[in-house]
């Protein structure tokens, strides 16, 4: 017998058409489009010079002003309420860096159509909330780095020398932004605006910030009531991680606990890594229709 001319071919191809249809199926995951999608985000950020100068310049100004004005001896010898705020201040601003500009971010995303965009491609909200903290981790890097430098050069704090706080800092920072992003991105869909998700997380913060101890130092002062609402929330504990960073050891007295706690700083903020990635799931959406 004679094969069939054509034969050989035909099932030549079907064999080479196989790996060649599984190859062109295949997806990048949601980390890889995460990543993609966080250097899109940074792009489109750092493009908006006005947006980059305000957010950077505003926690460092704020720091300026009050430390200025408030700076004075403690009861710690060596210890200024300068140093005290400054300390806080570096905590605050990467929640700044991270609630408030993702709420009001996603918010505008939704509001000008970009995730009903988003939504007809391959991309999971996963990656999409992957890409929001690519965003945040590189903008509250330079904005920690910013605000350490003016309060070193103004207010004479004193970068660690022990490397265990370097790795403190490392972890307050890495748990901060993750938790702090992920509620910004569940905030937001509380607001039917971005002008409406602008004033929700300011008033948030700015009440988080009296009583989490960030304007008033030491926290000692405030109200007992007020530092154990603030407990339930991120900032106070962010705050307070940074303190055991930037401080001498003996600051620690001014602490309400008078110990710098951080093994509940890591679970506190632990919790509301995983609270945060439930809620943002349950509660993004897309578009603004119900």
């Amino acid at each position: 017998m004679t094969a069939t001319p054509g034969a050989s071919p035909q099932a030549g191809g079907s064999a080479t058409r196989n790996p060649r249809s599984a190859t062109a199926l295949a997806l990048p995951g949601p980390l890889s489009l995460g990543l993609a999608r966080g250097g899109t985000e940074l792009r489109q950020f750092f493009r908006h010079k006005e947006q980059v100068v305000f957010t950077f310049s505003l926690p460092a100004v704020l720091m300026i002003l009050l430390g200025s004005i408030l700076d004075g001896p403690t009861a710690l010898a060596g210890v200024t309420s300068g140093q005290l705020l400054a300390a806080g201040m570096i905590g605050s601003g990467i929640v700044s860096t991270s609630f408030n500009s993702i709420a009001t971010g996603v918010s505008a995303d939704r509001e000008t159509g970009a995730l009903k965009r988003l939504r007809g491609t391959p991309m999971p909200p996963a990656s999409y909330f992957i890409g929001k903290m690519v965003l945040v981790a590189v903008s509250s890097l330079a904005q920690t780095v910013l605000m350490a430098a003016v309060a070193v050069l103004l207010f004479g704090l004193e970068l660690p020398s022990d490397p265990a706080k370097w790795l403190t800092l490392l972890w307050v920072f890495a748990l901060g932004i993750v938790s702090c992003t992920l509620l910004g991105i569940a905030i937001s869909s509380l607001a039917k605006s971005t002008n409406g998700a602008v004033a929700i997380v300011q008033m948030l913060y700015l009440v988080l910030q009296f009583i989490s101890g960030v304007f008033v130092s030491p926290i000692t002062n405030l109200p007992k009531v007020m530092v154990d609402v603030a407990s339930f929330f991120p900032l106070k504990w962010i705050c307070q991680g940074f303190r055991s960073v930037f401080l001498p050891d003996a600051a620690v007295r001014m602490e309400m606990a008078g110990s710098w706690e951080l093994p509940r700083v890591a679970l506190v903020l632990g919790i509301w890594c995983v609270a945060g990635a439930v809620l943002a799931r349950l509660t993004f959406r897309w578009t603004d229709a119900k």
